[in-house]
This record gives structure tokens, C-alpha cells and sequence, in this order.
């Protein structure tokens, strides 16, 4: 039986053994995860910003470089802004880190999976 007392959101690629750890963590716990995937919903500056404020993580912190394309743009060079980053997020969601977990005791990129207990 989940319980929906507490909301439980994880921002999902399914294609990732991590970011399906997670989930299976939140189910496990007893929770119904809304799961987004992020790859086929893209991303808003508004929630990205929100997504940075929530995790206490810059933008730069929160980007992917393994499997994207973040060297090919420059990303990973010194002294690229905050705003650069955020454009090429929203142009290239798969730039965006995974899973990141949302719950009424906080937020977190859970890289590794077992960061997700803390909030659940």
C-alpha cells in the first residue's frame, strides 16, 4: 500500500541503473514517486533555478558531463556562466544530472542512490 502523505518527485531517466534504484528506493519506502522524465518533458529555466535553490547546488554542480554533450559546448571550461549553463539545459536536457528526488525533508541530486534515504 503507498501512501500519498508524502509527496514524493524524482526527476527520472529511465535508462539510468541509478536513477531506477531510486525509484524502486521510493516504492520500497512505501511511496508513490511522481517520476518525471525529464528527457521527453524538457525542462523550464523557472525549474531549474528552483531545482538549484532546492538542492543547495549551482547549476554547474547539477550538470551531467559523462554521456552529453556539456565538452562539445564549452561547458566545462572555467569562468562559463551560470546562464550559459542554464541555456544549454534547456536546449539539451540530458545536460540536467538524474535522479533528483523532491520530499517534504528536502531535495537532492542522489548520486549515489542510497542519498535518496535521507529524504524519504
Amino acid at each position: 500500500m503507498f501512501s500519498n502523505d508524502f509527496p514524493v518527485t524524482i526527476y527520472h531517466n529511465p535508462a539510468c541503473g541509478t536513477s531506477r534504484n531510486v525509484v524502486a528506493m521510493a516504492q520500497a519506502a512505501g511511496h508513490q514517486p511522481t517520476v518525471i522524465e525529464y528527457l521527453k518533458a524538457g525542462w523550464t529555466a523557472e525549474q531549474l533555478r528552483d531545482l538549484s535553490h532546492q538542492t543547495g547546488q549551482s547549476l554547474r554542480q547539477l550538470m551531467r558531463e559523462t554521456g552529453t554533450p556539456a565538452q562539445e559546448l564549452g561547458l566545462l571550461e572555467e569562468g562559463v556562466s551560470e546562464d550559459a549553463i542554464l541555456t544549454a539545459m534547456l536546449a539539451h536536457p540530458i545536460l540536467v544530472n538524474r535522479p533528483i528526488m523532491i520530499t517534504p525533508k528536502g531535495a537532492a541530486l542522489c548520486r549515489p542512490s542510497e542519498t535518496a534515504a535521507i529524504l524519504l
